[in-house]
């Protein structure tokens, strides 16, 4: 009798929790690191019973234009927002973020990588918190390169991509020797092709913020990519971003995907990927200028200021980036499936290093990219493949709307690049740059 009284009270006790628990709206993008942090996301409320999960998880643009508006607006939709290093230091300018300065004791800040804690951080106050980072890189089918009679060098040239790719391609059989970024978005086929550009030479503004889409640099990268899209590249590239090319490679579509980091970890999964056990990595490609084609990104979770909630939304946070969640992930998924990228402690973990054979190029990557001097030539912004202005949400979706056309072959190279000149130097004006 007293075991069911017991019993009974202990029922109730977890009822009266429930219904007391505070509720935090997580804001998130479909991304597979973000789909297991919602899956592992029980472990959180066992730890706190005070505290239920709400969860939206959208497509990169819809959540960028979503989050964007609430925080604006200060809507105060979301607790717990995903946003990215684009983001973070604008917006914590702007006192639209919540400073983290409540994480915990054993969250150990000061093993979050350099690269990646500076660009989240304003005044050395940290306003997101890093789920994962990443650069960009080379992945390629080890078998296709080996039937075409190549070795892929550990730091390409555009022109040996270009090479290989043509020797790789296998229409008949529906493979495509390269598979690159073509859905319009800054965040889309503008970082891949900003990345780029920057090893081309080229660069969004000269000193004095005059638009430089009207120079040989840019023509030189733009013709590039439209050329080795249109012979070597699967139909219907305009429509592909990351999990789409993903799906492609991990299928056995591509001989070649140039893209973020963080996908060593995807197209490795034998669960997942046809090819898990013929795929090789390099750094992103040059052209001889002094600069590689890669860029710098982290995946946040940051708390809307707007948020009535900050407590509860802290602890979710603390949670989601810490040291104990990688051991939670490595436990359930494997170490190869840790979200990479974020701290040192990582790096120097020897199970992970075993297991991820894309460690030290994403480690690597990381470290090379300079937001600060991105470029060939001189700059007036900080950002690798974005421009750190509040304006470059807009035009870098425009100029991307600009790039998918000449991929579609509805503009000219020429043309895409005359028409994106002309909308950059009209919004700057507008802007009333330089400031």
């Amino acid at each position: 009798m007293l075991k069911k009284l017991s019993l009974m009270l202990c029922a109730a006790l977890a009822m009266n929790a429930a219904a007391t628990a505070e509720t935090i709206t997580i804001a998130t993008v479909n991304n597979g690191d973000m789909i297991t942090m919602k899956e592992l996301s029980s472990d959180f409320e066992k730890q706190y019973p005070d505290i239920s999960l709400k969860w939206v998880t959208l497509e990169e643009n819809i959540l960028r234009q979503r989050v964007t508006t609430d925080v604006a607006t200060r809507g105060g939709q979301y607790d717990v927002m995903t946003i990215g290093t684009y983001e973070v230091p604008i917006w914590g300018k702007q006192n639209w973020l919540t400073e983290l300065d409540s994480l915990g004791e054993s969250y150990d800040v000061d093993d979050l990588l350099p690269a990646i804690r500076d660009g989240l951080s304003v005044n050395d106050k940290l306003y997101a918190a890093p789920f994962y980072g990443e650069s960009s890189m080379v992945m390629y089918r080890t078998d296709l390169m080996e039937k075409a009679g190549l070795e892929m060098p550990k730091a390409p040239t555009w022109e040996f991509i270009r090479t290989a790719a043509a020797a790789m391609t296998d229409k008949e059989e529906g493979v495509y020797g390269i598979c690159l970024r073509g859905k319009a978005g800054w965040g889309e086929n503008i970082a891949l092709l900003t990345s780029m550009s920057n090893s081309f030479g080229a660069r969004w503004f000269d000193e004095n913020w005059k638009p430089q889409f009207d120079s040989k640099a840019w023509k030189d990268t733009l013709d590039y990519y439209v050329d080795v899209m249109e012979k070597y590249g699967p139909p219907g590239a305009s429509a592909n971003g990351f999990n789409e090319n993903l799906a492609l490679f991990q299928t056995g579509k591509c001989g070649i995907w140039i893209d973020a980091t963080v996908a060593g970890g995807f197209v490795t999964n034998e669960k997942d990927s046809e090819v898990a056990d013929k795929v090789g990595f390099a750094l992103a490609p040059d052209n001889g200028l002094g600069k590689r084609g890669n860029w710098l990104w982290a995946w946040t979770l940051a708390i809307p200021s707007s948020s009535k909630k900050t407590d509860a939304a802290m602890k979710f946070i603390s949670w989601a980036t810490s040291k104990e969640y990688s051991a939670l992930v490595a436990e359930k998924k494997g170490w190869a499936n840790v979200p990479p990228g974020t701290r040192a402690s990582l790096y120097e973990n020897q199970e992970y290093l075993d297991a991820a054979p894309f460690a030290q190029i994403t480690l690597e990557s990381i470290n090379a990219a300079d937001p600060k001097n991105p470029t060939v030539k001189p700059v007036p912004y900080v950002g690798v493949q974005f421009v750190a202005i509040p304006e470059f949400q807009g035009i870098g979706t425009a100029v991307g709307q600009q790039f998918s056309a000449a991929l579609t072959k509805r503009m000219t190279v020429d043309q895409a690049l005359q028409s994106s000149q002309r909308l950059v130097e009209r919004a700057m004006r507008k802007a009333r740059y330089p400031k």
